[in-house]
């Protein structure tokens, strides 16, 4: 049987917003300490993760704003806060790289995609970002369009 093109991952959220907004640069992998009705959720496709950030507090790095339902089938008691800081499981090195960079460097650490991997496990990739200006942006735009008016030529005479 043929392995899938994103090597088997359920995307469940994505930030499109991310790349328009930001320069990225290192990306990095992290799990997610989550509840249980937090992962049912994620499971049934519902996230939002488009003003969500990571930030460095405690000695961990923490996903803050990152919006995850309350699961519809679950009990009062049972249920979480959607919006809740939740904890990103990297290890001890990638933690120290990751603040010295954004203490330093005044880097943002930015969430690209939450997604559950072939294992089930639900992970979260991070990107390393600096914030573009307004003329940034529409430099990125104009060379976008251009790209795409040179491909649409391309095709009509070839």
């Amino acid at each position: 049987m043929a392995k899938s093109e994103d090597g088997g991952r359920k995307r469940i959220a994505e930030n499109r917003k991310a790349r328009h907004e930001y320069k990225i640069g290192d990306v990095f992998e992290a799990g997610i300490a989550l509840t249980g009705t937090e992962v049912k959720s994620l499971r049934s496709g519902q996230a939002n993760i488009a003003e969500s950030y990571a930030s460095s507090e405690n000695g961990g790095i923490w996903l803050i704003n990152a919006y995850i339902p309350e699961y519809k089938q679950a009990g009062a008691f049972f249920q979480h806060d959607p919006r809740r800081a939740r904890q990103l499981l990297l290890h001890r090195r990638e933690i120290h790289n990751i603040t010295v960079a954004v203490e330093r460097k005044g880097m943002t650490l930015v969430p690209l995609e939450i997604y559950f991997n072939p294992r089930g496990r639900a992970k979260v990739k991070l990107a390393m970002a600096e914030g573009k200006k307004l003329h940034d942006k529409r430099a990125d735009l104009a060379k976008r369009d251009w790209q795409r008016q040179k491909a649409r030529l391309m095709r009509e005479k070839g």
